[in-house]
């Protein structure tokens, strides 16, 4: 294991890997025998979320960032040819894990990781060892005001898209995810939504975010299962949540205590993207809780018992290859 104290920026590695035909590009950091986090970022970041996190992480544990198809660095196929939905982005998650022979690890869920990451636990629930939610939403309450309009688009594109996304792709739009409703917007890097809004503006994204976002209903309806799946098996789960969100409300925190009485909330003075603001604490709530269920675990996940009564077959949520109408 690392010593924390050498541990540094220098120490992420920056890497490639073929999934699926696909070039999907990931940071990873510590070392690989320790217990390992797979984090999942959000709409309309990347791995590049976690770089702070990283090294303050990596003394400890193995942690793996993966760019999701048509962000950051990995392969962005045309729409017309590769179907964006949170199936079958979690099919690529599921196929990384493998190509990486990943076999236990704690989930890091933040806004589209939630719907990816918790479709992965439902197919593979022997690998998941603890959830750590941030600013992902599971219950209806979540969802903000904002949310009115955003469901008049699923009902109707055609109408609705062009106002809907020009929004949501916009630099102010960028702009507003990060810094919200926060009363400390000195404290946010502008280059972080500088940085997304390039990415936005790159070919074939108009199409790639549009076809994603409407398909974002499929998780609203699949919060039922999700809540049946955290009942059922009770994973560890550590809620970190930024209450300057102008997404998500906190009441979606509070939430995950009706199907996880046991679980950790910590409401944070920081945004949607909470690592903005609240780095080193997200990384010292992290440490103790890891810290505290890797010893209570071993090395084990959830219990197979659990695994072998689940009601769901490995393959409910998969996605066919086709785009979906």
């Amino acid at each position: 294991m690392l010593d924390q104290s050498n541990v540094t920026h220098a120490t992420t590695r920056y890497r490639t890997v073929r999934v699926q035909g696909l070039n999907i590009f990931y940071r990873e950091a510590g070392e690989p025998q320790a217990p390992t986090v797979l984090l999942l970022h959000g709409f309309p970041s990347s791995s590049r979320m976690f770089d702070n996190l990283l090294p303050l992480l990596a003394g400890q544990y193995h942690l793996v960032a993966p760019d999701y198809p048509g962000f950051g660095h990995s392969d962005a196929p045309d729409a017309t040819s590769f179907s964006y939905s949170f199936d079958h982005l979690e099919q690529i998650v599921d196929g990384f894990a493998n190509a990486l022979g990943l076999n236990t690890y704690f989930l890091y869920l933040q806004d589209y990781g939630g719907p990816i990451g918790l479709r992965h636990a439902l197919r593979r629930p022997e690998r998941i060892r603890g959830l750590i939610v941030q600013n992902a939403v599971t219950h209806e309450e979540g969802l903000g005001p904002m949310w009115a309009y955003r469901r008049a688009f699923w009902a109707d594109r055609k109408t609705h898209e062009a106002s809907v996304m020009s929004a949501f792709t916009s630099l102010e739009g960028a702009r507003l995810r990060h810094v919200g409703t926060s009363p400390h917007p000195e404290r946010y890097n502008p280059d972080t939504w500088t940085d997304e809004f390039a990415a936005l503006c790159r070919p074939g994204q108009d199409r790639i975010q549009s076809d994603l976002f409407h398909d974002y209903q499929t998780n609203v309806a699949s919060y039922g299962r999700w809540q049946a799946w955290l009942r059922q098996h009770r994973p560890p789960t550590l809620v970190l949540w930024g209450i300057h969100d102008p997404s998500f409300t906190p009441d979606g925190a509070r939430a995950y205590t009706r199907d996880l009485p046991q679980a950790e909330i910590h409401l944070l003075d920081a945004g949607h993207f909470a690592l903005d603001e609240a780095t080193d604490e997200i990384a010292a709530h992290m440490r103790r809780f890891l810290a505290g269920h890797v010893l209570q675990q071993g090395t084990s996940a959830l219990p197979a018992a659990e695994e072998r009564s689940r009601p769901y077959p490995p393959d409910a949520f998969s996605c066919p290859n086709t785009r979906n109408p």
